[in-house]
């Protein structure tokens, strides 16, 4: 097992326990968490935590890069473990909080703007690396960064590749209080698990699920318009940058990119 789950007074703790391999969100962990999840829910929890013991500083690396297709099928597909897990940690009727003491990459990324609120320690950098190895992301997971950031955060954030630092991470909204990683404990049960054990859980249950109706609302978009989004994701992810950013994380080199943006053109 690589999940931990406790419980505690009504609120679940899960810890991600797979330091070894920086807690990447490889088919096993993705499958654990959300087993986790479920277990919580069934075992009436009014809400869940969702944190890492961590080595050399990281909290979660990510995808695996080691389990992305390379046969021109599309690594961030609806039914693919990652996804799922996404999905369970947004819809799921009660509040889930991530605290990230530690520097989260890529779909880890994604997964803590899954959650309900974040708070993370005033070391913790967040970075959304898909560019640095050739991935598309998919519009799900933009939209996440959109909503949550704004766009031009959003985009400096895909675009770069570059970490940003607890403290602008709280300045654009993507994590609700930061603090040093030797108080987050107290944080969290002063903030939300002692406010979520005393709230009405179906009156917090009821608004979440609002809140998930309603941003899925002010998100749709037109059947063409997600036809021209796949297109683009299927032209890179079929290509052969896609294939040389895996081949070179796996080789620890710096990749040798040849495609160009007109590739895409229509």
């Amino acid at each position: 097992m690589i999940v931990d789950l406790r419980m505690d007074d009504r609120i679940a703790f899960i810890t991600m326990q797979d330091a070894e391999h920086l807690n990447c969100l490889s088919e096993q962990m993705c499958c654990e968490l959300i087993a986790a999840i479920d277990k919580a829910y069934a075992e009436e929890c009014v809400g869940i935590i969702i944190s890492a013991e961590c080595r050399r500083g990281v909290w979660s690396a990510g995808h695996n890069i080691h389990e992305l297709p390379i046969d021109g099928s599309d690594p961030l597909a609806y039914e693919v473990p990652m996804e799922q897990l996404l999905r369970k940690v947004q819809d799921i009727p009660i509040p889930v909080i991530a605290c990230a003491n530690g520097t989260v990459w890529g779909g880890a990324c994604d997964l803590c703007l899954s959650c309900d609120m974040i708070v993370a320690s005033d070391t913790a950098t967040f970075a959304i690396t898909p560019a640095k190895i050739g991935i598309p992301y998919n519009a799900s997971g933009i939209m996440h960064f959109i909503n949550q950031l704004g766009i031009n955060k959003a985009r400096e954030m895909f675009f770069t590749a570059n970490p940003i630092t607890a403290e602008d991470a709280l300045n654009v909204g993507l994590v609700n209080h930061i603090a040093p990683e030797a108080d987050l404990p107290a944080l969290l049960e002063e903030k939300f698990c002692a406010p979520l054990r005393r709230n009405s859980i179906r009156s917090v249950s009821a608004i979440k699920r609002q809140f998930r109706i309603l941003s899925r609302a002010a998100s749709t978009m037109s059947s063409e318009s997600f036809e021209r989004i796949n297109a683009y994701r299927t032209k890179v992810y079929r290509g052969e940058d896609y294939k040389e950013g895996i081949k070179a994380f796996i080789e620890k080199r710096n990749p040798q990119y040849q495609g160009k943006a007109s590739d895409l053109d229509e």
